[in-house]
């Protein structure tokens, strides 16, 4: 049995007539451990799909077709509790642009410790000792001090190592990663 399995996939905009296919069939499926890259040119459709296993699609656009199985289950007609418990804590994703992704009004400590908040039991002191492990073992410096600062008082690759931090702060099962290449390269990129 496949952790993911995507059979057939598609995802159509809505916003014209007829709407438009941007997604025509892909599929793939994810056993555990291995990595997974999907690989095509802007517009192809790879941000749309990984949108698509935790149903974060734009109100404009929708899966037409297939099938997303999670650990054999249907995530396209998972309840809003089980989609809940998936989100954050058995699949996380790390977003392009940490800075669009990041709350501009929330401290570092306290974005990273959301999930913890949802999907755990923890008291403060355990959540604030958690959130500082995961900083350490993404290489933030200074977590005790990084942790009360705010995304617009830190890097761009701050920013993205705290978006990264949040994503694996609840040990998920599976990891999306939205990268992007902007020039044509020969290099393997794994993520």
């Amino acid at each position: 049995m496949a952790l993911l399995d995507v059979r057939d996939l598609k995802i159509a905009f809505y916003d014209t007539t007829p709407p438009t296919e941007v997604v025509k069939g892909i599929s793939f499926s994810l056993e555990e451990g291995e990595t997974l890259g999907i690989v095509g040119e802007s517009g192809s459709g790879k941000t749309q799909t990984a949108l698509s296993i935790l149903h974060l699609l734009k109100e404009n656009s929708a899966v037409s077709g297939g099938e997303i199985l999670y650990e054999d289950s249907s995530v396209a007609h998972a309840s809003s509790q089980d989609l809940q418990r998936i989100r954050g804590k058995e699949i996380s994703m790390i977003f392009q642009e940490p800075m669009t992704s990041l709350n501009p009004v929330l401290t570092i400590e306290e974005q990273i410790a959301e999930g913890l908040l949802i999907h755990e039991s923890c008291t403060p002191a355990e959540r604030h000792e958690k959130v500082l492990a995961i900083m350490h073992e993404v290489e933030l410096p200074d977590p005790e001090k990084l942790c009360k600062k705010y995304p617009h008082q830190l890097s761009g690759g701050q920013q993205q190592r705290v978006a990264i931090a949040r994503a694996l702060a609840l040990h998920p099962d599976i990891l999306l990663s939205l990268i992007h290449i902007s020039e044509p390269t020969r290099r393997v990129v794994i993520s």
